[in-house]
């Protein structure tokens, strides 16, 4: 052998398994990069989901509420308003005790329709609830309808009262509030009663009438499916991982709106 030639003491299986190990880390990394990407995507596309359902609920928010103002306007303000100017035109050819009986009546039917007005924008009033809280709120709401006369309002506070995230507080509320005006509207009930139970492994909403009962597909139900306002509460419940449940007694008589969270 001649002199100044050096002799490689490179074993070849040592370069193999180097290759095969540096080949293993590159493809665990191309896994890891490939699974990462994945549950990303798949982040992404729930929080879109999410944020659809989100803006649908509020657009359902938005448009029940239009149609709770306009209803409310029509049936108590407008006829307020509207006996008030039929006595303010009678009151020029009344004179004596028959003029100011119409005065002071027209007084009263303005007062009303100015209370009537403070009691609904408090209600539709985001700020209401979140500066008093949740059972505040559905007092106050209970109150209202009581002075209505169309039915009498009882309510229940169970455990320690807490509040939960704003948010959920104004989700909760609206959903009591859908399931008033479901009672209001088709139960022809005498009796409303709500029940708030504060429990260590959760929160749960009772809301009873001793109405005419339904069938949970009743009164707006189509194809079988549940009515708007059903699958308003059901929407808004979801967004806050709870769960509204309808049922009716054995007699049929009186329905139990049940909110879990």
């Amino acid at each position: 052998m001649p002199e100044g030639t050096e002799v490689s003491n490179v074993n070849p299986a040592h370069i193999i398994w180097t290759t095969i190990v540096f080949c293993l880390l590159i493809a665990v990394i191309m896994i890891f990069l490939f699974r990462y990407q994945k549950r990303q995507k798949k982040f992404i596309e729930q929080k879109n989901a999410f944020a659809q359902t989100l803006l649908q609920s509020q657009l359902e928010i938005q448009e029940q509420t239009l149609k709770n103002i306009s209803q409310e306007i029509h049936d108590n303000i407008g006829q307020v308003l509207s006996l008030v100017k039929l006595n303010l035109f009678k009151t020029d050819v009344e004179e004596g005790d028959q003029l100011r009986r119409r005065i002071l009546d027209s007084r009263n039917l303005v007062s009303k329709a100015i209370v009537d007005l403070r009691d609904l924008s408090h209600s539709l009033n985001t700020d209401y609830v979140e500066e008093n809280g949740l059972i505040p709120a559905l007092a106050y709401e209970l109150e209202m309808i009581a002075k209505t006369g169309i039915l009498k309002t009882a309510m229940q506070v169970n455990g320690n009262s807490r509040a939960f995230d704003k948010q959920k507080e104004l989700i909760i509320f609206r959903i009591a509030q859908e399931a008033f005006q479901n009672v209001i509207k088709h139960a022809q009930a005498s009796e409303l009663v709500v029940v708030a139970d504060f429990q260590e492994s959760g929160f749960l909403l009772s809301i009873r009438d001793d109405g005419c009962g339904v069938n949970k597909l009743e009164p707006n139900s189509t194809n079988g499916k549940p009515g708007m306002g059903i699958r308003n509460m059901q929407k808004r419940a979801e967004m806050i991982k709870g769960y509204v449940s309808i049922s009716s007694d054995s007699s049929n008589a009186g329905t139990t709106v049940l909110f879990r969270l």
